[in-house]
């Protein structure tokens, strides 16, 4: 069983590394995979801080005509609200932009969901903010699963893990892709 703590310590090594390897580039690329290219709902996020950035992804989801759907904390989970670009419709919670509006209630129709990480091992599995909400959502919602990241965040060392994690099918940086 891994320690909490072991996660954490990894968890803040990366941040600080992550402040090396920032870049604002846009992810575009992946607009020309086939799994979002034919996908009609896309779940993503509206990046922060020093996430990689969503703003240009996000824009021309909505600009190819996919539903986008953006996450928003209801207690211990997520849930996801239909996004139409407008930034009136986010409001603030801490560090986080999320959606007003009613949440989907099938997210069987999500084809694809893109979740922020810090870093990604060789076999998929990320290691995000701390709060387990992403990994709990991605167990329940059968979506093709993408996960952002700079350059220098995916590697061949193999991540702390804990039974309830969830490994991603692929993983992207600004300019790569590697799928699982």
């Amino acid at each position: 069983m891994v320690e909490a703590h072991e996660k954490a310590r990894l968890r803040e090594e990366l941040r600080q590394l992550r402040q090396k390897r920032f870049t604002n580039e846009p992810f575009l690329h992946l607009l020309s995979t086939s799994q979002v290219h034919q996908a009609k709902v896309i779940a993503t996020y509206v990046s922060y801080g020093l996430e990689p950035s969503t703003s240009e992804l996000n824009k021309e989801l909505l600009a190819t005509n996919k539903i986008v759907l953006l996450p928003r904390i209801s207690g211990d989970s997520l849930e996801w609200v239909r996004w139409n670009g407008d930034v009136n419709m986010l409001e603030k919670r801490g560090n986080l932009l999320e959606p007003r509006g009613i949440a989907e209630k099938d997210l069987a129709t999500i084809d694809v969901i893109v979740v922020p990480a810090i870093y990604v091992d060789r076999d998929g599995y990320r290691l995000g903010q701390g709060g387990g909400y992403y990994d709990r959502a991605l167990a329940s919602i059968p979506a093709w699963k993408i996960a952002l990241v700079h350059e220098g965040e995916v590697g061949e060392e193999q991540l702390p893990r804990e039974s309830h994690d969830i490994c991603v099918d692929a993983v992207a940086t600004s300019k790569n892709l590697k799928i699982f």
